[in-house]
């Protein structure tokens, strides 16, 4: 039997229901009387501190709702950041007072009060739906994230809009009377997995699991168990392998969302194949909420409004009017929309994804539909990269199995130019894409989706350009300017970078390459010596010796600390 609804504001504060599901972490189900003492903890450990704003990042969902719910108890007003990367904290640090979760200890978190030490706090308290807030951050696809402050209000509206819409079947679980548990894929600090995976589960009454699910051996293996709902996205339900077992999980699975970007018509087909359920995809962003929804297996390409949402066609772009928004003045999107007549609308792409290259007016978007029409590609995202010669057009795509096949007979220039011929339908040849990058999938964030930095870097370089002071055709000599920003420096060592052994190895047989004609065959490596650590930013000189008779690269890495590196690496015949 469904549990009885509970508005946001007094998810925390109604009197009873004290066994009423809230959550399962570590495998076990957690009540609301458990769920009530740890928020009254973390009131707690804010109440009496001075400052108003703090973020919140944790990864776990059942901690993250705690303390949530917590510090508004507190009256404080909440900062989701959408990562704990570097970057992301130092532009948050200066706009809150505190910090509370999984991020580094130099941001000194607050710990929750220990259960029994509250003393003087109030009572649990129906909270205030216009005083009480939160700021999120938009994930950042098309640029640098944008702050967006959501009333408790504008989140309430909208988790009632999702139980109008989707409560029907919910419910009608296998297993009678037990609720589904809705499991996750993205993460809670970002809009979508915010209302889907806590606030609306919390409301219904129906238990979220804490723990986000990863990989799709894991979504195989615990969607199977119990019956459940998915929360996740095209990133995770493009890609669901048919090689896994899946029959359990099918059995079980009573819906599917998805959000973050359109599915594809192939990973639908595959939701349902493999999961017995065509996802509902939800539209929207976190400027707006929630829009509208659609399953592909029974709507095709059209959209339905949510419950509550006035929408209408303004020229051709969309824009839409719900107490989703802070206001209620018509907000006009950014895409381009075309109304069926039936009270719906299929989308055609954004207006805003229109850039200028060699003074030529291109379509990001065109560019895009251009490359998902060829047989090489799978998907394909293209941007403006920024680079020292200003802004150049670049693709990143995900080639298909006749796409590899391209590329390991062409090379990635050959394979590169006949993309950039299909592409001349569209775009003037004199404002066709220069940068390319090929990849088995897109990267993408903890929201499954591949934001423009996730993307531009990407486009990094591993190594430096060697400068080259001397070349013969046994020996060659070059100056490297070895800095920070390279991308083989990513996790080695954050605040303490240093060149890792095997990247100098690398760097030595890559280099050497381009001026001995190697054997492609690698055997082994000899008298290999780790003398100095790298540390940029340095000057390194490295000089290479080639023996063709017995297929010997020699190299050291030199500075004016002295020398850091060298080797000897033996090559065979034969690749």
């Amino acid at each position: 039997m469904m549990s009885e609804w509970l508005g946001l504001a007094c998810v925390a504060a109604a009197s009873g229901h004290d066994h009423r599901p809230v959550a399962w972490r570590d495998g076990q189900l957690i009540a609301r009387a458990q769920f009530l003492g740890d928020v009254a903890n973390w009131q707690g450990a804010l109440a009496s501190h001075p400052g108003q704003r703090f973020a919140l990042s944790f990864d776990k969902s059942y901690d993250f709702a705690a303390a949530l719910f917590g510090a508004w108890q507190a009256g404080k007003q909440v900062f989701l950041p959408g990562d704990t990367q570097a970057a992301t904290l130092a532009r948050l640090a200066p706009l809150v007072d505190g910090w509370l979760g999984d991020v580094p200890e130099a941001f000194g978190p607050i710990p929750a009060m220990p259960p029994g030490a509250r003393s003087a706090c109030p009572a649990l308290a129906e909270l205030d739906r216009q005083t009480t807030s939160l700021v999120i951050y938009t994930s950042g696809t098309n640029g640098e994230p944008l702050a967006i402050a959501k009333k408790l209000a504008q989140l309430d509206a909208e988790v009632h809009a999702l139980q109008a819409a989707f409560d029907a079947g919910l419910d009608a679980c296998p297993d009678a009377g037990r609720p589904a548990a809705v499991y996750s894929t993205v993460s809670h600090q970002h809009i979508y997995g915010l209302l889907f995976s806590v606030l609306w589960p919390l409301a219904a009454g129906r238990p979220f699991v804490s723990e986000r699910l990863a990989y799709p051996e894991e979504m195989a293996q615990r969607l199977g168990g119990a019956p459940s709902v998915l929360v996740s996205s095209p990133a995770h339900l493009n890609r669901l392998p048919d090689t896994l077992d899946w029959r359990a999980a099918q059995s079980k699975v009573v819906a599917i969302f998805s959000s973050g970007g359109p599915l594809t018509e192939a990973g639908a087909a595959a939701s349902l194949a493999l999961l017995g359920q065509s996802p509902r995809e939800v539209y929207g962003s976190s400027e707006t909420g929630g829009i509208a929804w659609r399953q592909r297996a029974v709507h095709g390409e059209r959209w339905t409004p949510l419950p509550g949402v006035a929408w209408r066609v303004d020229g051709d772009l969309l824009s839409v009017r719900s107490a989703h928004l802070g206001d209620e003045q018509w907000f006009a999107t950014s895409d381009l929309a075309v109304a069926d007549g039936a009270g719906g609308f299929t989308l055609r792409g954004r207006a805003d994804r229109i850039v200028k290259v060699e003074e030529k007016r291109v379509s990001l978007t065109a560019i895009e539909v251009a490359l998902a029409a060829c047989p090489e590609l799978e998907a394909a995202r293209v941007f403006m990269l920024a680079t020292s010669a200003g802004p150049k057009l670049a693709v990143v795509a995900v080639p298909s199995a006749e796409g590899w096949s391209a590329f390991a007979a062409l090379g990635k220039r050959g394979l590169s130019e006949r993309l950039r011929q299909s592409l001349l339908a569209v775009v003037e040849r004199l404002a066709l894409p220069r940068r390319w990058r090929y990849v088995r999938a897109m990267p993408v964030n903890a929201q499954g989706k591949s934001t423009e930095a996730l993307l531009a870097n990407l486009f990094r370089p591993l190594q430096p350009s060697p400068v080259w002071t001397s070349r013969t055709a046994n020996e060659a000599r070059a100056t490297l300017a070895v800095t920070a920003d390279l991308a083989v420096f990513d996790g080695h060592f954050d605040g303490m970078p240093v060149l890792a052994g095997v990247a100098q190895l690398g760097w030595a047989i890559d280099m050497a390459r381009s001026c001995f004609a190697l054997p492609p065959g690698f055997q082994r490596v000899e008298a290999l010596k780790f003398q100095r650590p790298v540390r940029p930013p340095v000057a390194l000189q490295l000089s290479l010796g080639w023996r063709s008779d017995t297929r010997q690269l020699t190299f050291q890495f030199t500075s004016a600390a002295g020398t850091h590196s060298s080797g000897r690496v033996v090559f065979g015949a034969e690749a």
